[in-house]
């Protein structure tokens, strides 16, 4: 492909602000209803049942499209394309706020997760384009990586505070005045390198629609089992659809993830880390969640300040220790370091009971989780796009989010059938409090599962090259072929 608008040198000191805060805007929209789902339910009439999916809508539709956001950043220019996504987040944000009923929310959570699809790989890719590779580029990958991080447990403290304060509603409205001020700062963005091609509408679609009959298939087998009539008939439609989308990528003239994109094994272990770190990630903030308020019965303000822990650990993590590490050491054994404090924070949550007091296991537990979530935000973001052609970039840093946000709703729907096994299962005779707690607490050591075998894919594919330190892509590497 042909590049058509080359990139210009950026004002890093403004773009950076800019683009760290429009990451830490979708991806807080991610989590900032979790808090408020009680409440949500309550006053739109949403069954119990039904609520993951005002989380779930906003994962799917914002990993279902990020490749096809990150293809159309590349062919229609960068920095338009992210205007063009923060308008569409923010009439969504309008929407979600004016909602009456739970199918109206829904549908303003899928859209603002298309907002943020557009969005989100923009920003990776014009980050990319505005500071040269070397620590320099690092540095800002770790902000970004910080935001990325971060961005969850600031959507569930805002949350808490808004829902108590204001009302559910702000939780939709505040995304307002935040993108306007994102908007008015890209000014300070460089266009971004643009590329002849096209954008894979038929592949988009059929992934996408593919990953939601995938999702519901698993949340459907969790509450009427897997032989169920419906659950079998969406899993089959999920196959389905996936074999299409193979055959539609093998036939495209510029396929919606291009072949060589996954070869380099380092990429691709990297992403399937993601995948699994998301997978874990928004689980446990759901189980957190749903044990904070449903039995500690903290309120809405409470449940959003317990989660401190978490946002300190996670900036320590990504802000300050796992740069540090990337550094001096291999991206492989930054992400196995990150996954191993991660997945024994999981086994801590492990010990959670109903009297338990929270410094015990419940406040100390989050900090060490948020700290190895944090060090693998970082190692997973640069190994998700070193080595990658300039005019790929955008294909690469979408790939990266769409590896979290689909992980984030494939793992919900698992390990919530995990969590009602598990309290199901509890002998006849147990309080409900006990069976719940120890629910949750069975969900949270399945995301500690995800975890440990998040270190053994950083193991087996991220194998550092003779002579490369990895810490990050060098003039060398960008635009060599994957190998």
């Amino acid at each position: 492909m042909t590049s058509i608008n080359a990139t210009r040198p950026g004002r890093g000191g403004l773009a950076l602000p800019v683009i760290a805060a429009a990451q830490l805007l979708m991806v807080m929209d991610g989590t900032i209803v979790t808090v408020g789902l009680p409440v949500i339910g309550t006053g739109l009439g949403i069954a119990e049942t039904d609520l993951d999916w005002v989380l779930t809508a906003y994962a799917l539709a914002f990993g279902g499209l990020l490749l096809a956001g990150g293809r159309a950043g590349d062919l229609f220019g960068r920095r338009r394309l992210f205007r063009a996504g923060l308008i569409v987040f923010l009439a969504a944000s309008l929407l979600g706020g004016l909602a009456g009923n739970g199918a109206m929310l829904v549908a303003a959570r899928a859209l603002q997760g298309v907002g943020a699809a557009i969005v989100a790989p923009a920003a990776l890719s014009l980050l990319a384009d505005t500071f040269p590779a070397g620590p320099e580029r690092n540095r800002a990958l770790g902000v970004y990586g910080a935001m990325g991080g971060l961005g969850s447990v600031a959507g569930l403290l805002l949350g808490g505070a808004l829902t108590e304060y204001l009302g559910w509603r702000w939780i939709m409205f505040v995304n307002v005045p935040i993108a306007l001020l994102v908007l008015a700062g890209t000014s300070a963005l460089v266009p971004g390198t643009r590329e002849l091609g096209r954008i894979d509408l038929p592949g988009a679609a059929t992934v996408t629609l593919a990953l939601g009959a995938l999702v519901y298939a698993i949340n459907r087998a969790g509450s009427h089992g897997a032989g169920d009539g419906l659950t079998v008939t969406f899993g089959a439609v999920a196959v389905a659809l996936l074999v299409v989308f193979a055959f539609v990528q093998r036939g495209a003239r510029s396929p919606m993830l291009p072949s060589g994109m996954l070869a380099d094994r380092g990429r691709l272990g990297a992403n399937l880390v993601m995948l699994l770190m998301g997978a874990g990630q928004l689980a446990t903030f759901y189980f957190l969640t749903l044990y904070m308020q449903t039995i500690k019965q903290y309120s809405p303000m409470i449940t959003g300040l317990a989660y401190l822990p978490f946002a300190i650990g996670i900036g320590l993590g990504s802000g300050v220790i796992g740069p540090r590490l990337q550094n001096r050491a291999s991206t492989r054994i930054v992400l196995a370091t990150g996954m191993a404090v991660a997945a024994a924070a999981m086994g801590w949550f492990g010990l959670l009971t109903p009297d338990q007091h929270p410094l015990l296991v419940l406040l100390p537990a989050q900090l060490a989780g948020g700290v190895g979530l944090g060090i693998g935000f970082v190692a997973a973001t640069v190994g998700g796009v070193r080595g990658v052609a300039p005019g790929a970039s955008g294909i690469a840093s979408g790939l990266v989010n769409t590896s979290q946000q689909l992980g984030g709703a494939l793992g919900l729907a698992v390990l919530a059938g995990v969590a009602a096994t598990a309290t199901t299962g509890q002998p006849a005779g147990t309080p409900l409090r006990d069976a719940l707690t120890s629910g949750y607490a069975a969900g949270m050591l399945g995301a500690g599962g995800f975890y440990l075998a998040a270190i053994v894919t950083a193991v087996l594919f991220l194998r550092p090259r003779p002579g490369n330190r990895e810490t990050g892509p060098t003039p060398e590497t960008l635009g060599s072929t994957p190998g």
